[in-house]
């Protein structure tokens, strides 16, 4: 849950593993992070994708968002994630780049679970190790505003649910490393991604179900 009139700064940072204005995750990415764009209110968390260029990573990029992370504050191996988000778009499809996520200490090697990411305006889902990206995109379902995202991570297997309903799953190349989790909204020139600016992520909570005697 998010509650109160700020980030609990006990279990979430902002920005990509760095405090302050961050540069994004990949290069491709047009917006640098500020804290700026985290809000809290009403129980919901906001992640605002706005027009005001920034310099970070050694450039500017034309526009900031949001994001919010657990690296160093929670981690966990095998388990069910959950978050339930409001996602941007127009016209049936995602806008931008926002995603729910869990990623290891040693990209790639200790791999990255993609519970929810818009790719090309669809819903998509993947774990990424160096071996291969697996996972796919959700077609013919509407997945703008409030919707329910959630990943069962167990030995073996992941499999992901949207609004409770089985969409993949994942058998092969399972990471067995501890996870921490993140929320973003970003935004590329890259996939075939719409751009619409400004554009807000909500998110009401993140919840972790571990499985006994993990």
């Amino acid at each position: 849950m998010f509650a109160g009139r700020g980030l609990n700064t006990a279990e979430w940072s902002t920005g990509w593993l760095a405090q302050g204005i961050t540069p994004p995750v990949s290069k491709g990415e047009l917006e640098c992070y500020d804290p700026a764009n985290v809000a809290v209110a009403g129980g919901t968390l906001t992640l605002s994708l706005i027009r005001r260029p920034h310099s970070c990573g050694g450039r500017v990029r034309p526009y900031s968002s949001g994001m919010i992370n657990t690296d160093g504050k929670f981690q966990f191996t095998y388990g069910f994630m959950q978050a339930r988000i409001w996602i941007p778009g127009l016209s049936g499809q995602i806008s931008n780049w926002p995603a729910f996520w869990a990623d290891g200490q040693n990209w790639p090697k200790t791999g990255e679970i993609d519970v929810l990411e818009g790719l090309g305006g669809k819903a998509c889902w993947h774990f990424i190790n160096p071996a291969a990206v697996r996972g796919r995109c959700v077609t013919g379902t509407f997945y703008n505003g409030w919707h329910t995202f959630g990943a069962d991570w167990e030995p073996g297997t992941i499999t992901y649910y949207y609004d409770g309903r089985v969409v993949g799953r994942i058998r092969s190349g399972v990471t067995r490393s501890p996870m921490y989790l993140i929320l973003n909204n970003a935004t590329t020139h890259l996939y075939q991604i719409p751009l619409h600016v400004p554009a807000d992520m909500r998110v009401a909570y993140v919840r972790v179900w571990q499985h006994p005697g993990q």
